[in-house]
């Protein structure tokens, strides 16, 4: 069988659509090498590292830029580029499937963001986006999603039926592990100016709307008053060029409003091979998401041994079962008292420690692969 791979996101390993193609491909590769894998990319001058080994690689040109250079790949290029392969199956592994195709297409509807938050709707262009992405969603062979709540979800906002999506769960990747590596972990720390610090607790992610993270800031009014400034929270990603809009609120002002700039701390994106090491180092890792197709970083944090709080909504109880401190997502008391209470009462962290690590080893990207597969071999 000869797969093809929409590559767009493939240097793009901070996203969520590029860590799920680097290690799906890669957990393809391993687990059944007798299959052909290519991938199918934008110009050459795009990063391609981390490739696993024997798979293809086709780089197409680019007549168009920008937005419309993507819709552009994804319409145009990938599919033809799948005649010219002769590929058995077109995997797209993202929200962004082609209408036509001259092999039958899988595609992974990751979550559905632009359908259930308004924030991503604006404008027209986003809002054509959404409906050629929604019209070529309902006319591919076969939908993989990453969690049931993410099921519900496509059934309920696109109308595919159940029988027609078939849930793949996730995994932390195997560099996320609780063992020290104590040369990895001191440099990490200097890196990223948090060598003179004991404990914090520790955001990883997105500051989009959805993520919530005006309520882990609020919730720290709460820790401050009990730990003073010897606990800061650290909070780690991209950082958007604009903020207070629509998608990102300004949390910079709200920090000043709330007055608690003096117990945060902003350290920006975090390179992917540092990660494992930034949760190892975490006392606690706070995830107040109010919506997502799964939830990665709960899981990367439990597999690091990094007691977890987040906000019971969307995927987020699916994933992390009783492993993890959940709230709901307006209550700032509630996610205070979680994160107080893990700081405060060593022998509770060690509890959810504990259920991390076994929560953790309930997921593996083999496991992923294999029930995608399955899916390939229903199709051909």
């Amino acid at each position: 069988m000869h797969i093809a791979f929409n590559g767009w996101f493939w240097d793009q390993p901070h996203t969520g659509s590029g860590q799920y193609l680097r290690n799906l491909l890669a957990a393809l590769v391993e687990c059944a090498p007798q299959h052909r894998y290519s991938l199918v990319v934008p110009p050459a001058s795009r990063t391609l590292d981390h490739l696993p080994p024997d798979v293809d690689v086709l780089p197409v040109r680019m007549r168009l830029s920008g937005h419309l250079g993507k819709v552009w790949f994804e319409q145009r290029a990938f599919p033809a580029a799948v005649g010219r392969l002769g590929a058995d199956l077109a995997h797209v592994p993202y929200w962004g499937p082609p209408l036509r195709s001259p092999a039958p297409v899988v595609c992974s509807v990751l979550d559905v963001i632009p359908l259930v938050i308004p924030a991503y709707r604006q404008g027209v262009g986003n809002r054509l986006y959404t409906s050629l992405v929604v019209a070529a969603v309902r006319g591919v062979a076969h939908l993989v999603t990453i969690s049931e709540d993410a099921r519900r979800d496509i059934a309920q906002h696109i109308g595919v039926p159940a029988e027609r999506v078939t849930v793949t769960y996730l995994a932390a990747g195997k560099a996320f592990h609780h063992e020290p590596d104590r040369e990895r972990d001191r440099a990490v720390s200097a890196r990223y100016g948090l060598d003179d610090l004991d404990d914090f607790v520790l955001y990883l992610g997105s500051y989009a709307v959805h993520k919530n993270v005006r309520l882990l800031l609020a919730a720290y009014t709460y820790v401050a008053q009990v730990l003073g400034r010897d606990v800061p929270l650290v909070l780690a990603g991209h950082t958007p060029a604009t903020w207070g809009t629509l998608r990102f609120p300004d949390l910079p002002a709200y920090i000043e409003e709330i007055g608690v700039g003096d117990v945060v701390r902003w350290i920006g994106p975090v390179h992917e091979a540092d990660k494992p090491a930034l949760y190892r180092l975490a006392s606690v890792f706070v995830f107040p998401s109010r919506y997502e197709g799964f939830g990665l970083g709960p899981l990367e944090a439990m597999a690091c041994g990094t007691p977890v709080v987040g906000c019971e909504a969307s995927s987020v109880p699916e994933v992390v079962g009783d492993a993890a401190f959940l709230v709901d997502p307006e209550d700032s008391r509630a996610m205070g008292g979680a994160i107080l209470a893990l700081i405060n009462q060593p022998d509770l962290a060690l509890t959810m420690r504990n259920r991390g690590l076994a929560r953790a080893r309930d997921f593996s990207w083999r496991q992923t692969a294999e029930g995608t597969l399955a899916v390939y071999e229903s199709l051909v």
